[in-house]
């Protein structure tokens, strides 16, 4: 076990609602909104209840109970322009995007912000959206080598002059980025998270990422992908953290938070939620490993689309706080939280929940868990 984990607090970010619909697809109460001056209101409320990072979502279309969507990247800076320390991640699409033209923003993006932007390589999971505007859909592992040489390229883009690269997706040719992002004490370039739980995705981010996004799992799931990910990591010189997905419903009494999850499936949407399903188990079973994002998903861990409810973040704010920290000790850095009612659970996790997870922290030292 890496005692450098246990020495660092665990970070804290959550989904941003910028698709209407919330982060469940059911039709119980969700108290949030996808525009903007919500959304403003909610990063400012984040940074200062203890949220280091936001995720800002992407989709291109009406899907599967999201009719409207913000584009990720603008709505991003939109955000770090309202804000003074969170740090907010834009999930794009490789295939979409040309790498040094996303360079080239994210470094605008990141002078404007002083150092706070990031993006989330998302290799895609929705035919639609490319068939729809006439790109190719790839097939899933090629879909992965097309983001691992993205991932290379807009790295190399951000911290090299004269970059010539010769892939089999992307061709640059004496290339040079001026001006390139801030180089901080705390990060060379912007940090580049990438997405996924197939064998594909870990590669990518062993070899290519400074974080790695799993969809919600328990701790067989995360210890299984975390040594993976080191294995390959390690390999190539190189160390990754790892971020979690996770929905949270923290609650005064377990029995309040566990009615709350039986009311958001009792209230599921079927027909958006078996729409969703199908559009995306074929994602996971195409691989010859069955690993992928969703090949093991019920009908209920999709009613929350990225499999939050597997990480079982449900209880008391005493319970959430000790399965948070048991999830550090395997390994985990940061935990990616949706919530049903976005402003009112972020302070209530600042308030309750956060604090709690500090005094686990304190009383944990590397030489007490070894």
């Amino acid at each position: 076990m890496s005692t450098d984990s246990i020495a660092d607090e665990i970070k804290f970010a959550y989904w941003v609602p910028n698709v209407s619909g919330g982060l469940v697809t059911s039709t119980i109460e969700q108290r949030t909104d996808w525009g903007y001056d919500y959304n403003i209101k909610l990063a400012q409320t984040a940074e200062n209840n203890g949220f280091e990072y936001a995720l800002s979502q992407v989709r291109y279309e009406a899907s599967y109970g999201a009719e409207y969507q913000h584009e990720s990247t603008s709505f991003s800076l939109a955000l770090l322009l309202a804000t003074q320390r969170l740090k907010v991640i834009a999930a794009v699409h490789p295939g979409l995007w040309h790498p040094a033209v996303l360079a080239k923003l994210g470094a605008t993006a990141d002078h404007l912000s002083k150092g706070r932007f990031a993006i989330n390589v998302v290799s895609g999971w929705f035919k639609d959206e490319f068939t729809h505007l006439g790109e190719p859909w790839l097939e899933h592992d090629e879909r992965y080598r097309r983001s691992g040489e993205f991932l290379e390229v807009i790295r190399k883009i951000w911290t090299e002059d004269n970059v010539d690269y010769r892939g089999d997706f992307y061709r640059i040719h004496d290339f040079t980025l001026k001006p390139k992002p801030l180089n901080t004490p705390e990060r060379p370039n912007p940090e580049l998270f990438q997405g996924g739980n197939s064998t594909a995705a870990r590669n990518n981010g062993g070899r290519f990422a400074d974080w790695y996004f799993s969809n919600g799992k328990d701790f067989d799931g995360v210890t299984e992908q975390i040594d993976d990910l080191r294995a390959v990591a390690q390999a190539h010189n190189r160390s990754v953290k790892f971020g979690l997905n996770g929905f949270i419903i923290a609650r005064d009494t377990e029995k309040e938070a566990r009615d709350t999850l039986r009311e958001i499936v009792e209230k599921a949407n079927r027909p958006a939620v078996e729409g969703f399903r199908d559009a995306v188990q074929q994602a996971g079973n195409s691989t010859g490993d069955k690993k992928g994002m969703w090949a093991d998903s019920k009908f209920e861990d999709l009613v929350q689309y990225n499999d939050g409810f597997k990480t079982q973040l449900i209880g008391t704010p005493e319970q959430i706080a000790e399965r948070i920290v048991a999830y550090k000790r395997l390994g985990v850095d940061l935990i990616l939280g949706g919530f049903l009612h976005f402003q009112e659970e972020i302070e209530y996790f600042g308030e309750k929940v956060l604090p709690l997870v500090r005094e686990l922290e304190a009383s944990q030292t590397p030489a007490a868990v070894l």
